[in-house]
This record gives C-alpha cells, structure tokens and sequence, in this order.
C-alpha cells in the first residue's frame, strides 16, 4: 500500500479507471474539491491501460479497446485530453481456414453461401427462407436462430459464444449476442458509430492528462478495504469495484468471464490483414489481435495477443444469467441506501453490466452533475 497522501479529501474515488479519472477531473476542475483515488493495481486507466513492451509496441495490455462515440458532447469532452486518430477497427472471422467480415454483413452472407445477392431485398428474402420460426425468443440461441438461421448460428456463435462464456447460448441472455449487428450492406466496421477512433498517444496517456491536477493524489497498490476506516471524505465516496466485493458476498458470489493474454511480438510491419480475426470453432483462444493496424504507430515489430477465456482471474464480463440477475438485485437494493450514506456505485463492475467506453464516460459524467447539484 502507498503511503495515503490525504485522509481527509473532498472525496474519496474507488478505481482509477475511466469512472473514476472522469469524475475526479470534473471534481476537481469545476468544483476545485480534493481527491483522493485508491487503486489496487499498479497503474491508472483500468482495463483500457496500454504500454509499450520490450520491443517497443504499444499493446492492449487487457484485450483491445475500440473507442466509439454515440454523442458528439462526449467525444467533445473525451478530446480536451487526447489527440485523435482514425479507429480502422475491421474484424474477420476464420471459418474453415477463410475470412469472413464480421459483424455479418452482405459480403459475409455472399461468401459463405456462395451467393450473389442484386440487392438488400434480396439478400434479406434468403435469410428469411433459412430463419427458424420461434415465437418467443428467451436466449442467444433463439436469437441467432431466428434471425439468421441455423448454419450461420452454428458456424459464426455457437462455439464462439461457448468458448467466449464458457455456457451454451441456450442458457444465456438474448441481449449477449444482440450486441453485434447484423447488416444488410457492405459496411466493414465493427462498430456502427461514425466516430470510431483511438486516442493517439494511447489510452493511458489519455487518463492521466483527464487527472492531472494538483487537487487530485493517487494511491496505487492500495485496496479499499486495507483504508476504508482510515479515510473519510468529506463529501463522498464513488465505488467503481465489484458490489459482491463491497459487500463482503452477502448474498453470494456475482460471477464474471475472466481473460488471460497471451502476446507475441514478430519482426514485421504486419503479421495479420485486420485488427482482429476471432476463431469460433477451432483454436483454445476465442481471438488473435494486432492492435498496430489501429494504433497506426511506426515500428520494425508488431505484436499479436491472443485472448483465452477462463472464469478465474480480474473482472471483465458480468455472466447475464439468472442466477446472477437475482443476485445483483439484492446488491441493488444495497447500492441504493447506500447513498444516503453518500456513497455512490458507478461503472461496469459497479453496476454489473457490459457497457461501451463511451457509455461509461457518460455515466460519469451524469454522475457528477447528480454530485455538483446535491453537494453544492
């Protein structure tokens, strides 16, 4: 544990991920408050924290973060920080030794049926004939199956989904797979939003200008519980950590899909032809990512992790079955009684949900005008 620099701050941040380094600038900046973060790891940024390795490559160091914004008061706030380059974020998936554009689009629908489509229409009356009639959809698989039909289904999520959360799509919320759009056009991006981007000098240097203030301090390799009868803020405290955690497992135990990387680093400019191939039915990993083709820096080597999921290890995916969902509730009811003890809960393990980087900034940033306007 570092040394605690201030036990007495304005308040008192939880995680220095970007929950946390939102809402302590915002604190910090406009209503010129002391705060302290304690962080248990040894680096600010959270999971989007990236370093240069031996070689001297910028690397994902906890799986790629593909930045994307909804709204452009966001991106707006988000580039007070950062310079921008363009998020070149393509993915292919290997089905049988080919690549196919992922999410599914008409090029992906073409190349694995060995079909040309003249139009949308077209293209969307094949489906149709190869979709199973389900009337109440309940999991991923009634998803898929109802909205592509079964050799898309078994090729494209069966296995990955498996692999990915280690449980069969029948027993998993449809919202898991909902997540990835199915298109009827050629658009070859990942993502939908027209504002994909990558800050340039990486993310970790985006959280520390968010947090570069004298009114800020940071503890890392500092836990909550090791100081939470030593501080006591003044104001408040925001807990960015996982509640089961907080609440010493109350109601049991709220459990996650964890990622363990692997990295290895060749002597080329490019090892692969897009920033992500996933590997649905073949391989132990679930995919293989060059984030060079998106970092866009200059280096003789590149460097390719690949990402197996076990359910040991750091936090990354809440598992949205039921078991879980009850769980949470009771957490919930917890969290909410919490603030009149003005202790608040926010950002992706707080509030045991998968939310984009560019939600989660919103949220924090909603969650300081709730402070702003209460603690006046």
């Amino acid at each position: 544990m570092n040394k605690i620099i201030n036990n007495k701050p304005d308040l008192l941040i939880v995680g220095s991920g970007p929950v946390g380094c939102v809402i302590a600038e915002r604190a910090a900046n406009i209503k010129k408050w002391n705060v302290l973060i304690v962080e248990k790891r040894n680096h600010i940024a959270g999971n989007c924290y990236d370093e240069k390795n031996n070689s001297g490559v910028l690397i994902h160091k906890y799986g790629p973060h593909y930045m994307r914004f909804k709204k452009k008061k966001i991106f707006n706030y988000v580039s007070k920080f950062t310079k921008w380059i363009n998020g070149n974020y393509i993915v292919k998936s290997n089905i049988k030794g080919k690549l196919y554009p992922i999410p599914i689009n008409l090029t992906t629908l073409e190349k694995f049926f060995n079909k040309r489509f003249k139009n949308k229409r077209e293209a969307k009356k094949f489906i149709d004939s190869k979709k199973v009639r389900i009337k109440k959809i309940k999991n991923s698989e009634d998803f898929i199956l109802s909205k592509l039909g079964k050799e898309i289904y078994d090729n494209f999520y069966k296995n990955y989904t498996i692999k990915q959360w280690g449980i069969h799509p029948k027993n998993l919320d449809k919202s898991i797979v909902g997540r990835l759009p199915i298109r009827f056009n050629r658009d070859p991006f990942y993502v939908n939003q027209k504002l994909k981007v990558m800050p340039k000098n990486g993310y970790t240097s985006l959280f520390k200008n968010m947090i570069d203030n004298k009114k800020i301090k940071i503890c890392l390799n500092t836990s909550y519980e090791d100081i939470k009868e030593l501080i006591k803020p003044k104001i408040a405290t925001i807990y960015t950590g996982p509640p089961d955690i907080f609440f010493k497992h109350k109601y049991g135990k709220l459990k996650w899909r964890s990622l363990e990387f692997k990295f290895k680093t060749k002597k080329k400019d490019k090892i692969q032809e897009c920033v992500q191939i996933n590997f649905p039915n073949h391989k132990k990993y679930t995919r293989r990512v060059e984030i060079k083709h998106v970092t866009k820096q200059k280096s003789k080597y590149s460097t390719l992790s690949y990402e197996f999921p076990n359910s040991k290890g750091d936090p990354y995916y809440p598992i949205n079955d039921k078991r879980n969902i009850n769980i949470f509730k009771k957490y919930e009811k917890l969290i909410k009684k919490l603030e009149k003890k003005h202790i608040y809960f926010e950002g992706r393990l707080a509030k045991y949900m998968y939310l984009n980087m560019d939600e989660v900034i919103e949220r924090a940033l909603n969650l300081f005008n709730k402070l702003k306007k209460k603690y006046n």
